[in-house]
């Protein structure tokens, strides 16, 4: 059997014709990083994420260097998880914008090397979107408006094992008997029911409630294995265990549809001529809720496929520090006006 021809990674045209060129490769400031660059050759001096932001090949011809259809999208996208997952911290989460079928094939990838699914979310962009560009008297499906950023979190393993079966063997290895686990808690069965359960039943313990569980465990427990519910050779204390589960704030409100027109106006980056420099620039409002609701202020925000870098701008705006690469150098030089017109415009404050 023949090998199936390679897609083509040649773009659609874009609006802007002239190469631009930025006056700079890089940019590093107090709240961001962003350089012209294969991502690629960043991530190892890049700060360890506590969120990464994926907007890059849908393969739609979106961009040069971009896949024709969803086939190569899984070798396109390997090389980049892999570095994701390097450097990943156990508390990690991943918004991954694609479309539907993109999304389908890279699934099995992110599995592969340790992400562990979460929630779909789908942006429907209204009826607007595809108004006038749209013949339905031809086209053989219904018109997609639809695009979806999915939340993936890093699963987290101590000593190479699963939290649960990590606790339920630090436990074993005191010699104690399940109930004692309970006793330690301070609750009737809520470890033995929840804590340690061996299966989809289990839940994060609490902090509090962690550390109370190692505090009684290194009190009674054999001497002979302590310490117990050590965590990377330190001790376990809710501090720690607090960081194996990643943050996740949900706005009141929310759910995960997003109903919201496709951009226009003011925010959208446009040429001289009035155009649109990036044909997916995502809204800076959408960006703003999937991070402000995985990160605190001060936590480090990856946006890989930097494009016109929305994701650093609303991580500025919300005081993260954000870490982007644009390999294209024109789409490059907008986004480096805009971020250093945002920056600008904070030392004003």
């Amino acid at each position: 059997m023949k090998a199936a021809p390679k897609t083509s990674t040649v773009g659609r045209s874009k609006a802007v014709k002239e190469e631009l060129v930025p006056d700079t490769k890089q940019l590093n400031a107090k709240l961001c990083s962003i350089s012209c660059a294969n991502s690629l050759n960043a991530y190892d001096d890049w700060e360890k994420p506590t969120c990464i932001v994926s907007d890059g090949a849908y393969g739609v011809l979106g961009f040069d260097g971009d896949t024709s259809d969803h086939l190569d999208l899984p070798a396109w996208y390997e090389p980049h998880i892999e570095k994701w997952s390097k450097y990943a911290k156990p508390n990690t989460t991943l918004w991954f914008w694609n479309s539907e079928i993109g999304w389908a094939v890279i699934h099995p990838i992110l599995e592969k090397y340790g992400w562990r699914y979460v929630n779909a979310n789908v942006w429907d962009k209204g009826k607007g979107h595809i108004a006038g560009n749209v013949n339905t008297k031809k086209i053989r499906r219904f018109p997609v408006v639809t695009e979806v950023c999915v939340q993936y979190v890093k699963e987290p393993k101590i000593d190479d094992l699963l939290l649960k079966d990590w606790l339920l063997r630090e436990w074993k290895r005191t010699g104690l008997p399940m109930r004692k686990a309970n006793e330690a808690c301070g609750v009737k069965d809520v470890a033995t029911r929840k804590y340690f359960a061996k299966d989809h039943l289990w839940y994060f313990a609490p902090p509090e409630r962690f550390e109370a569980i190692q505090k009684y465990a290194n009190i009674h427990g054999a001497e002979a294995g302590k310490p117990y519910f050590e965590i990377e050779g330190q001790e376990g204390t809710a501090e720690r265990w607090a960081e194996y589960r990643a943050k996740f704030y949900c706005p009141h409100g929310f759910t995960n549809v997003w109903q919201r027109n496709s951009l226009k106006g003011s925010e959208r980056i446009t040429t001289a001529e009035g155009k649109a420099v990036h044909l997916n620039q995502k809204p800076l409002d959408l960006m703003s809720n999937i991070i402000s609701a995985s990160t605190d202020e001060g936590d480090v925000v990856w946006e890989p496929f930097g494009g016109l870098f929305s994701a650093t701008a609303a991580s500025i705006a919300l005081k993260r520090k954000a870490f982007g690469a644009e390999i294209d150098q024109t789409y490059f030089y907008y986004g480096l006006k805009r971020i250093r017109q945002q920056l600008n415009q904070l030392t004003l404050l």
